[in-house]
């Protein structure tokens, strides 16, 4: 309590005790007590007044804003100069495909093998068991 260590109180009740004496001291140490009441609830209630006063609460959630924002610029240009994942990006992309050699022209695609490869139709029906044995045997 107030940075004071046990023996440091014992010295002073023993003071206190021996100033203001046996029948006196409960009712000064009474007095004490409410006068750091009334000091704890004055310091609190100006804390509260000068905080109401200079906008304190509106200035931190408005520094709160800004430094998110910032935060937000911060975090786009770390990925928007981060080389190694654009140098990624580039060794991935697969240029034979989909230029020609001289990068001007595309060249036509061959659609022999579009044809072999259709997709199956896929359908959401639920087929019975007599339905699927019947197209096995059908193959």
């Amino acid at each position: 309590m107030f940075g004071m260590g046990f023996t440091e109180i014992m010295i002073i009740a023993v003071i206190a005790i021996l100033f203001l004496g046996p029948d006196k001291l409960p009712s000064a140490m009474v007095e004490i007590a409410k006068f750091l009441r009334s000091a704890k609830n004055t310091i609190g209630s100006m804390k509260e007044s000068l905080e109401e006063e200079l906008h304190v609460k509106e200035m931190k959630e408005e520094a709160l804003s800004y430094k998110k924002e910032l935060l937000d610029a911060s975090n786009k240009v770390k990925s928007a100069t981060d080389i190694k994942s654009m140098a990624a990006k580039l060794t991935t992309l697969d240029d034979d495909d989909s230029h020609s050699d001289d990068g001007f022209f595309d060249k036509p695609k061959d659609t022999t093998q579009a044809t072999q490869n259709k997709p199956e139709e896929v359908t959401l029906v639920k087929k019975k068991k007599s339905d699927t044995i019947k197209e096995d045997t059908d193959v």
